[in-house]
Parts: structure tokens; C-alpha cells; sequence
């Protein structure tokens, strides 16, 4: 997996390639706990994401908390594979997806 990631004053963009599964997974969890003081605004940009797995969606429900407290998460372009995977695992529900 790829991440790139872009800071403009307290809003992170972190654009995610790839697969977000259990090999991958801690990688992202330490970018974003490394990248996540200061922020206030998280966009994930899954435009390029392939797959996530029950890992990934751990990752993406700890940053979500973390978030809520400081001003938001959202996550964008997410395609019909990851869209049905958080349609059946109620993430859906909980995540700002456009």
C-alpha cells in the first residue's frame, strides 16, 4: 500500500493505493498516529483503494474517535467494493463518506 500524505495548516489529506489489510494496516495506523496532532480535519482519499479488511476498518474506527474530538473525519472516493464492505459492516453509518 501507498500513502501519500498532504498537511495544509491544521487539515491532513492522507491518499491511500492499494490494499488496506492486515500487512498494511499498521502502517497506516502509525502515519496517522505519528501525523494526527494538530489536526483538526482528516480526509481519507480512497480514490485509489483496492480492498480494505476487518484491520483496516479497525484503523479507520480508531481514527474516527480520535477525530470526533477535534473537529472531523471524512472519507472520499470511495469505490463499490469498499462502499459495500462498510454498507455490510455498518460503517456506513458511522464514517462521513462522499
Amino acid at each position: 500500500m501507498k500513502i501519500t500524505k498532504e498537511k495544509n495548516g491544521n487539515a491532513l489529506l492522507v491518499a491511500l493505493e492499494g490494499r488496506l489489510d492486515t500487512m498494511t494496516a499498521p502502517e497506516l495506523e502509525a502515519e496517522l498516529k505519528q501525523e494526527l496532532n494538530g489536526v483538526e480535519s482528516l480526509e481519507l482519499d480512497f480514490s485509489r483503494l483496492d480492498y480494505i479488511s476487518s484491520a483496516g476498518l479497525r484503523v479507520l474506527l480508531s481514527a474516527h474517535k480520535i477525530m470526533s474530538g477535534k473537529g472531523g473525519m471524512k472519507v472520499t472516493h470511495v469505490n463499490e467494493i469498499v462502499q459495500e464492505v462498510f454498507d455490510v459492516t455498518g460503517f456506513a453509518d458511522i464514517l462521513d463518506i462522499e
